[in-house]
C-alpha cells in the first residue's frame, strides 16, 4: 500500500484520491511536527499575558468580545463542537468524508493553526485505521468555512457524533475504542481550530474533478465512436486548424481524436468524389473547440483546488516566527466556490454535445441508418428513450449550473456577511459530472450499435478496442430490452477505466 506523507505544503490531488478510496496510509513529515510545536507553544503563551485573543480565550463571531475564564477554556471548545454539529442531509460518501479528513490533517500539519500534536495525530490515525466520520453534506455557506461539516468530523474526535468502522455505523467514541483509539479533550484554540477552513468543498470538488478529467477523455472517445458511426470527417481535427487558434485545451483534444481515429479503414471508405457531405454537423464538427473549452475550464478548476488543498484556511492564524496571532479571512469559500461553478459549467458541455451527437446517431435524416438504430423499427424502439434520458440529463445540468458563487447570504447576526455557497458549488459541480458520465455512457453504447449497422467496414485501432470493451459488458442490441440495465454496464466500465483510452 502506498504511502501518503502529510506535510502541509505538498499534498497532491491525486493523493487525495487515493486516501478517500482507502489505497494509501498516511504519515504526518517531521518536519510538520516541529511546526505543530511551535505553534502550541505560542498558543499557550498567550493563555497567561492577560489580553483577549480571539478563538483562544472569547467567544466566537458575534460574541468575540465575551472573555472566556481558564477554568472554562476546554468546555469552550467542546461546546464550539457541539453548537456547529448542525449539519442536514445525506452523509458524504466514504471517499469523500476520508478526503475531507485528510485535507483537514494536511491544513493543520502547517504548523499554523495552534492544535496540539496528539489532536493532529487522531486525525490521522481515522484515516489509518479505518474510522470513516459521518458528515452531513448540507448546511455549509461557505464562511467561516465549511463550519458544520468540519464540527461533525470533530465530533468524532471528542468520542461523540457518529462514524463508520469495518462497514458498521456507529456512535463515534465506539467506533474510536473499536479501532483502539481513544478520543482527545480539546484545549485552548483546537475547536476552532478543527472547524474553520474549506476542506468540505475542497473534498467533494477534487473528487469530482479529477472524475470531470477523466470524463474529457472519454467524451473524446465517445465523440469519435459516433463520428465513425455517422461517416464523419477527419479533417476538421487537422492540427492546422488548431494552431491558426492557439487555445490549449483544443488543440489537446483535437490530438487525442487524432490519436483515437487514426488509421480507420472505415474513414477512409466515404472519402473523395463519392462523399456526399460538404460540412459535418456542429457536435462533430467542433468537437475540439467545444471539448477543449471544457478541459480548459477544468484545468482552471485544478489550479485552484491544487492551490487550495495545500493553503492555511483556518482562523486566527498562528505565526511562531513573528509571536503573531492573526485573525484574517482564509476560510473565505469563495476562490473554491467560483472555481467549482466553472467545472459544472465546462463538465455540462461534454454532455451537451454528446447528447446531440446521439440525436444524430438515432435520427434516420441524419445518420442514414435505420430509426433509432433498431433492427427492426417500429416493431422495436431501439435507442429512442436512451437519447430521452441523455436530454433529460443535460436538461438538469443546465439548472445545476446556475452559479452557487453568486449568491451569499448573511449569517451569524451580520457578521458574516457575505459568504461564498462553496459547499453548495461542489455538490452541484458533483452531480453535473455524475450526469456527464451517464450521457458518455449513453453515447458509447448508441454509437457501438452504430459501428456495428456499419460493418463489415471497421474502424481504427483505438476505437474498435473500446467498441470490444463494450460488447464484452453490453451484447448488441438484437431487440427490444431493458435499456437501462445496458447504460449502468456502460457507466461501470467509464468508472472502472477501461474506456480511458
Amino acid at each position: 500500500m502506498r504511502h501518503v506523507l502529510v506535510d502541509g505544503d505538498t499534498l497532491g490531488l491525486e493523493e487525495v484520491a487515493a486516501v478517500g478510496r482507502g489505497e494509501a496510509r498516511v504519515e504526518l513529515a517531521p518536519e510538520a511536527r516541529e511546526r505543530v510545536r511551535a505553534a502550541r507553544a505560542l498558543v499557550e503563551a498567550r493563555l497567561s499575558d492577560g489580553e483577549a485573543h480571539y478563538g483562544i480565550n472569547t467567544g466566537f463571531g458575534t460574541l468575540a468580545e465575551v472573555r472566556i475564564g481558564g477554568a472554562d477554556l476546554e468546555r469552550l471548545q467542546r461546546n464550539l463542537v457541539l453548537s456547529h454539529a448542525a449539519g442536514v442531509g445525506l452523509p458524504l460518501p466514504a471517499a469523500e468524508a476520508r478526503a475531507l479528513v485528510l485535507l483537514r490533517a494536511n491544513v493543520l500539519a502547517k504548523g499554523l493553526s495552534g492544535v496540539r500534536e496528539p489532536t493532529l495525530d487522531l486525525l490521522v490515525e481515522l484515516l489509518n485505521r479505518g474510522v470513516v466520520p459521518v458528515v452531513p453534506e448540507r448546511g455549509s455557506v461557505g464562511a467561516s468555512g465549511d463550519l458544520a461539516p468540519l464540527a461533525h468530523l470533530a465530533l468524532v474526535l471528542i468520542g461523540e457524533g457518529e462514524a463508520w468502522h469495518a462497514g458498521e455505523r456507529l456512535p463515534g467514541g465506539e467506533a474510536l475504542r473499536r479501532a483502539g483509539l481513544r478520543p482527545v479533550v480539546l484545549a485552548a484554540k483546537e475547536g476552532l481550530a478543527l472547524v474553520n477552513g474549506t476542506q468540505a468543498m475542497t473534498a467533494v470538488g477534487a473528487l469530482a474533478l479529477l472524475r470531470a478529467e477523466r470524463l474529457s477523455r472519454v467524451a473524446d472517445l465517445a465523440g469519435a465512436l459516433a463520428l465513425e458511426g455517422l461517416l464523419g470527417s477527419h479533417l476538421p481535427f487537422g492540427a492546422e486548424v488548431q494552431e491558426a487558434r492557439g487555445q490549449a485545451g483544443q488543440v489537446a483534444a483535437a490530438a487525442h481524436l487524432r490519436a483515437l481515429l487514426a488509421g480507420s479503414p472505415l474513414n477512409a471508405s466515404h472519402q473523395g468524389p463519392g462523399c456526399h457531405k460538404v460540412q459535418d454537423p456542429y457536435s462533430l464538427r467542433c468537437m475540439p473547440q467545444v471539448h477543449g473549452a471544457a478541459r480548459d475550464g477544468i484545468a482552471f478548476c485544478r489550479s485552484v483546488l491544487a492551490r487550495e488543498a495545500n493553503a492555511a484556511t483556518d482562523n486566527p492564524l498562528v505565526f511562531p516566527a513573528t509571536g503573531a496571532i492573526v485573525s484574517g479571512g482564509n476560510f473565505h469559500g469563495q476562490p473554491v466556490s467560483l472555481a467549482l461553478d466553472v467545472l459544472a459549467i465546462a463538465a455540462s458541455h461534454l454532455a451537451a454535445i454528446s447528447e446531440r451527437r446521439v440525436e444524430q446517431l438515432v435520427n434516420p435524416s441524419l445518420s442514414g441508418l435505420p430509426p433509432f438504430l433498431a433492427r427492426s423499427p417500429g416493431l422495436d424502439s431501439g435507442y429512442m428513450i436512451a437519447q430521452v434520458t441523455s436530454a433529460a440529463l443535460v436538461s438538469e445540468n443546465k439548472v445545476l449550473c446556475h452559479p452557487a458563487s453568486v449568491d451569499s447570504i448573511p449569517s451569524s447576526a451580520g457578521r458574516e456577511d457575505h459568504v461564498s455557497m462553496g459547499m453548495a458549488a461542489a455538490l452541484k459541480a458533483r452531480q453535473v459530472v455524475e450526469n456527464v458520465r451517464t450521457c458518455l455512457a449513453i453515447e458509447l453504447l448508441v454509437a457501438a450499435q452504430a459501428l456495428e449497422l456499419r460493418r463489415p467496414l471497421r474502424s481504427s485501432p483505438p476505437v474498435e478496442a473500446a467498441h470490444a470493451a463494450i460488447r464484452a459488458a453490453v451484447p448488441p442490441l438484437d431487440g427490444d430490452r431493458e435499456l437501462h440495465r445496458d447504460v449502468e454496464a456502460v457507466c461501470r466500465l467509464v468508472d472502472e477505466g477501461p474506456l480511458d483510452l
